[in-house]
């Protein structure tokens, strides 16, 4: 479909002409996302100011049959907020105000498009905390993480963004704009609208207000770092420490690979790893009292060493901390500067996660694929990252795409699946009948189009074609 200047005007005019492009080099840049080396450059770029405008933008797209899709940071893994069917790409970066933050009741009202660290830090001044932290949390939106229900390293103790999620406004795709949920704790009243959108992908409808819920900031941290001489012992280690009645704040593993490429990505980061160490877990505690969380840092420090643990490092002031969550946090962004790759964001129970290492290594060798493995394996989510480096394109396109089918038959088998945090989007959609049945597809297509009868929001996403 070939955008029509008479629709370029009415975008116009909804938004302003400072709002409205259609230059190619915008085009581009809007049309990529974090996903391998993909780009599907939209027609027309717009930045509506609030949800009335998304509104109007809606009706005209419903009117006119024009395939639209929402676009907030774009850090995504999944291709998201790629415009697969070309049309209007909607970015939410103008809707990027903090509303109110409500002290009294540990609430915040936020706009689409504030950026995440900015959320947390604007609470954290006044002593209160949200949890959930992706990976680019410095610079995706918070709109994005709830469209995607984010999670990060944290989601371990405190759960993922639906979790923290009390109430949104909504632009349905025929334009109408609802509030959903209530400014509460306990909500048993109607269907859970609030819920199905949270995760929906942008698939159901633009999210450009939430409502979340705060907690009071922890007043202590304590961060482990551990080394092992194999990653199967690392993961063996994860789900002992649980079942020791242990709850870390954030427990993460990163395999040799991994830790090399980023210690090359970040040179200002320094710590010795020796030579015959494999594997890492980084284990933070936190709470309200050092001394509490001191003891339980030296019974999980006795508890690792029956898994054959080396070193471990005990990061007590702020600085050290900082420098080892750098290193976790800029993991992506090091085998990207590699190699182009695939992320496959697997989550199976915690006890599995050695048998799915050991099976992604397996598959590796079969197709003939490198895998570079990190994650947080506090919640069994394990971050696969399959590198193209020498493969050729056949065997990128051909062979690898069947050894992520394998690895995703096997994690549904041992009764996990296909994604943890990162969704579906574009480039996982035709695996989902692996981990649904026909029953269930329908009824999620069927959801789709009661929202969107004429599949103009976010088209090409979740459903395999």
């Amino acid at each position: 479909m070939n955008i029509q200047p008479e629709w370029i005007q009415q975008l116009t005019a909804i938004c302003g002409e400072e709002h409205v492009f259609t230059h190619p080099e915008i085009l581009q840049h809007y049309g990529q996302d974090q996903t391998e080396d993909l780009c599907f450059p939209p027609q027309c770029v717009v930045k509506p100011a609030n949800a009335e405008e998304i509104s109007r933008i809606l009706i005209l797209c419903n009117q006119y049959k024009i395939p639209l899709t929402p676009v907030g940071a774009r850090t995504g893994l999944s291709g998201g907020a790629l415009s697969v069917h070309q049309g209007i790409a909607l970015s939410t970066e103008r809707l990027n105000r903090i509303v109110h933050i409500d002290e009294k009741n540990l609430q915040i009202t936020v706009e689409a498009g504030v950026i995440t660290q900015v959320l947390q830090d604007a609470v954290w001044e006044k002593g209160l905390y949200y949890p959930p932290d992706p990976s680019s949390r410095g610079s995706c939106f918070i709109g994005g993480n709830i469209a995607e229900n984010a999670g990060g390293a944290r989601a371990v103790k405190y759960g993922v963004t639906k979790d923290f999620v009390l109430s949104l406004e909504v632009v349905l795709p025929n334009g109408s704009i609802i509030r959903t949920g209530a400014n509460t704790l306990k909500n048993a009243t109607g269907y859970n609208l609030t819920q199905l959108i949270t995760g929906s992908e942008g698939t159901l409808g633009i999210i450009t207000q939430a409502v979340l819920r705060l907690i009071p900031a922890p007043a202590h941290q304590v961060l482990l770092l551990v080394a092992f001489p194999s990653a199967e012992k690392a993961c063996e280690a994860v789900s002992a420490v649980f079942r020791s009645g242990h709850t870390p704040s954030a427990l993460e593993f990163m395999e040799r690979d991994a830790i090399d490429w980023a210690l090359k990505y970040t040179p200002d980061v320094h710590i010795d790893i020796d030579p015959e160490v494999q594997a890492l877990l980084l284990i933070e505690l936190d709470g309200q009292q050092a001394t509490v969380l001191a003891e339980e840092a030296e019974k999980i420090a006795e508890l690792v060493k029956d898994f054959e643990c080396g070193n471990i490092l005990y990061a007590d002031d702020h600085q050290q901390r900082e420098a080892l969550w750098q290193l976790r946090r800029c993991m992506g962004h090091a085998v990207k500067s590699n190699s182009v790759y695939k992320e496959e964001d697997t989550v199976v129970p915690r006890y599995e996660l050695p048998a799915l290492l050991k099976m992604v290594k397996a598959t590796g060798q079969k197709y003939g694929f490198q895998s570079v493995c990190y994650g947080h394996a506090g919640d069994g989510n394990l971050h696969v990252n399959i590198i193209k480096a020498n493969l050729t394109d056949t065997a990128w396109e051909q062979e690898v795409p069947k050894g992520i089918r394998e690895i995703f038959e096997f994690v549904v088998k041992i009764k996990g699946t296909l994604s943890g945090e990162h969704g579906i989007g574009y480039v996982q959609r035709n695996y989902m009948p692996i981990a649904f049945d026909n029953a269930q597809l329908a009824l999620m297509r069927g959801i789709k189009t009661l929202f969107d009868p004429n599949h103009i929001l976010n088209p090409g996403k979740i459903f395999p074609e």
